[in-house]
């Protein structure tokens, strides 16, 4: 797992989501993500690259689609990347309300 250098807003609410993800153990694909965070597609997206990229973020495709919908891509934190994801999600916005997850949006 790479420290991260540059840690925008969008980058703490993505984290704050998958943290919370993962401490209820669920698994997330990009649009539950870009919806918790209300955020567009791209800025989601690529934030959750940056995060794959250093190690942050595991994902994986989804092997059982529906016929007419396109595959789901789930993402969850590493387990060597939750305490300093939880870490930084409060050292860097600790008035922040938590992001939730809607029931029935995973």
């Amino acid at each position: 797992m790479v420290p991260l250098r540059r840690i925008t807003q969008p980058t703490l609410d993505v984290l704050a989501v998958l943290v919370e993800a993962t401490i209820t153990g669920t698994e997330l694909h990009g649009w539950v993500i870009m919806k918790a965070v209300g955020r567009s597609g791209p800025t989601v997206y690529g934030v959750l690259d940056r995060l794959e990229d250093h190690g942050w973020v595991e994902a994986r495709w989804d092997d059982d689609v529906e016929p007419g919908r396109p595959r789901r891509r789930y993402y969850r934190l590493t387990a060597d990347s939750l305490p300093a994801a939880r870490t930084l999600v409060s050292a860097r916005d600790p008035a922040r309300r938590a992001i939730r997850l809607r029931p029935g949006t995973a």
